[in-house]
């Protein structure tokens, strides 16, 4: 990459209001929610969409909003840009509260805030060279200085090869890169992410999941994730809220509340990237041991409080007798060793509360599941 497109466009230190009811750390957040509610006008009233938002978003991180669908998650992210008007409450972009810019000024706020959406949104007959470059020429920037920014942004997103191709010419992937690469046209310091990986496979999500990373350490963004599908979040945030009915349910870093989720909205998003108990396995657990050969079978759940793996070796020698492991797994999350195992030991001179005792050395969660021939 070109040393001129990891040059930050320098805007002026804005000038900070009055923000005395906010505690001293929170003065550093790139992005602010106060009291943040939204409500729409519909057909069978008013329809609130947002409650109470108190979020602080800090400056170059990857922030992940998730949410099933109608939880407010697009209605939170648009207020960023003022695409949405809050109804009550505050926005905050490095510290000045957005609610009141005029027109001129949305317009330069909005210069500073890049935005990709989920259907790519192109022109269907300008060339990706034309997509890119639209923005640069309604700003009335000169030729030259747009045909050297489009240059190097397809050449960011591995584009140059395609820049006289159609969109209908294109995959999904490089449409979204397209979208991308026109989203940071103007340097902006905060990129929006409206479900941007949804509507493509998962080859192509990780591709571009990968890209949005080498973006945001290459070019310090802020870059604001919405999405449903928690694996994105795991791929690529460093911190996460939940929101459920237009409220913050739960939020943190991404390996704590995916190594041990608090509400049950995280338990059912997270589901779907968990091991379920093999029907197989559940059809023959029973309540109580009918046989003196029957197995405890145990969970460990590692939430990734401690950081080092597991020593399966010394948990095994520890819990005695003969040890199965029937699922699960183990993997790193923001250097945190976070997963499950499903044991079943046999054979030990240990009983089940035992068992979990001595389990519960090197697991952050230990539960008798039951007991099977």
């Amino acid at each position: 990459m070109t040393a001129a497109i990891q040059r930050r466009l320098e805007i002026p230190e804005p000038q900070r209001a009055e923000q005395t009811e906010l505690h001293p750390e929170l003065n550093r957040a790139h992005v602010r929610f106060i009291n943040l509610g939204k409500t729409y006008n519909g057909q069978q009233g008013p329809v609130a969409a947002l409650h109470g938002i108190d979020l602080a978003i800090q400056r170059g991180e990857v922030f992940g909003i998730i949410g099933r669908s109608g939880a407010g998650k697009s209605s939170l992210i648009r207020t960023i840009n003022r695409l949405e008007q809050p109804s009550s409450g505050r926005v905050l972009i490095d510290q000045v509260d957005i609610g009141e810019f005029d027109e001129d000024r949305l317009v330069a706020l909005r210069r500073r805030i890049g935005m990709i959406f989920q259907h790519f949104n192109l022109m269907s007959a300008k060339t990706v060279w034309q997509n890119v470059e639209l923005p640069l020429k309604v700003a009335g920037v000169p030729k030259e200085k747009r045909e050297q920014k489009v240059r190097e942004l397809l050449e960011l997103v591995g584009l140059q090869a395609k820049h006289k191709a159609y969109p209908a010419q294109l995959s999904g992937g490089q449409k979204q890169r397209v979208g991308i690469a026109r989203a940071l046209v103007h340097d902006p310091q905060i990129l929006l992410c409206d479900e941007a990986t949804s509507a493509l496979d998962p080859e192509t999500t990780q591709s571009i999941l990968g890209l949005l990373r080498e973006i945001n350490q290459r070019l310090g963004l802020t870059i604001v994730l919405i999405t449903h599908e928690m694996a994105v979040i795991r791929e690529i945030c460093d911190r996460v809220v939940v929101l459920e009915h237009g409220r913050i349910v739960e939020q943190g870093p991404v390996w704590e509340v995916f190594g041990n989720p608090q509400h049950e909205v995280s338990k059912t998003l997270l589901a779907p990237l968990q091991h379920a108990l093999p029907k197989e396995l559940q059809s023959r657990l029973q309540p109580q041991p009918k046989s003196s050969d029957a197995a405890v079978v145990l969970r460990l759940q590692f939430t990734g409080s401690q950081r080092d793996e597991p020593d399966l070796a010394a948990l095994f020698s520890a819990l005695g007798g003969r040890v199965r492991l029937l699922q699960g797994g183990v993997e790193r999350i923001q250097g945190h060793a976070l997963g499950q195992l499903l044991l079943a030991v046999t054979g030990s001179s240990l009983d089940a509360e035992e068992l979990c005792q001595r389990a519960a050395h090197w697991a952050q969660q230990v539960e008798v599941l039951g007991y099977v021939v």
